[in-house]
């Protein structure tokens, strides 16, 4: 398929996802929300994409939503916000619930939904010039694309409401020290280290690494004898899996394993 606002590659095993709007920040239009959802949807009936990167071109990585596209545009009485939410909506669940890891590369300014559409990534690395902005306070909103969700358990209650009445940036550093990132790498070497995990992601035992994440995002909602029980079910499917017999195998022949996300 053809993109016009996005990028795709898929090579080693993993796929690479790169807004590509730089001109406007990388925000979002109504093209874009579309691309971005049928690449996701194609990447996730791949098999052989075992991991996912998704980055920005040019000096921001997603400015949120581009407020000049005719689906936000306000008239005389209000705007109709709804339908533009729930598209955001729809790729914040998609990422989260994707069974492959992915690693988000933040190349410069993430505001708005572009700032929660990177946290709702399983990795998120930043350039150290990247910065994030709850902006949405700056124009009568509310954190949306699952901000209100994400920054408290991320940051505590306390920082996740001054981010989010007050719209202060959080400069990448701050931003790993919080615990809200992963990592902050030099500017020029944001890609390289982005993709270099990618590319180990997509050797592990890939099922496994799905079970973390849904097992992780489960124990939020689970108490210690609901999360105990989901651990034991997930642990004796995943012990029937080639991986962790290929895994066993490497363990005993004192070799480096060789995982086919099976």
């Amino acid at each position: 398929m053809d993109y016009e606002t996005i990028d795709v590659t898929v090579a080693d095993g993993y796929a690479r996802v790169m807004l590509n709007r730089p001109d406007s920040l990388n925000s979002f239009n109504g093209t874009m929300h579309v691309e971005l959802a049928a690449a996701l949807a194609d990447i996730e009936s791949r098999d052989s994409v075992r991991a996912l990167l998704l980055t920005g071109a040019g000096r921001a990585f997603c400015a949120g939503q581009d407020l000049s596209d005719e689906s936000v545009k306000s008239d005389a009485s209000a705007a109709d916000l709804a339908p533009t939410v729930e598209l955001y909506n729809s790729h914040v669940r998609r990422l989260h619930a994707l069974p492959i890891p992915v690693v988000c590369a933040v190349n410069g300014v993430a505001a708005g939904a572009g700032a929660n559409l990177a946290l709702a990534c399983d990795f998120v690395l930043a350039a150290r010039r990247a910065k994030f902005i709850q902006a949405f306070c700056k124009i009568g909103l509310i954190p949306d694309s699952g901000g209100t969700w994400m920054l408290p358990r991320l940051v505590g209650h306390a920082r996740a409401t001054a981010l989010a009445m007050l719209g202060t940036p959080v400069r990448a550093e701050e931003a790993c020290a919080w615990g809200m990132i992963h990592q902050v790498v030099e500017d020029g070497e944001l890609e390289g280290t982005a993709s270099g995990l990618c590319h180990h992601l997509a050797q592990q035992p890939t099922r496994g690494l799905a079970a973390i994440k849904r097992i992780l995002q489960a124990s939020w909602n689970n108490d210690l004898d609901t999360q105990l029980d989901l651990e034991r079910d997930t642990q004796d499917d995943l012990g029937r899996s080639d991986d962790y017999r290929e895994g066993v195998s490497a363990f005993f022949e004192k070799r480096a394993p060789t995982f086919r996300g099976r």
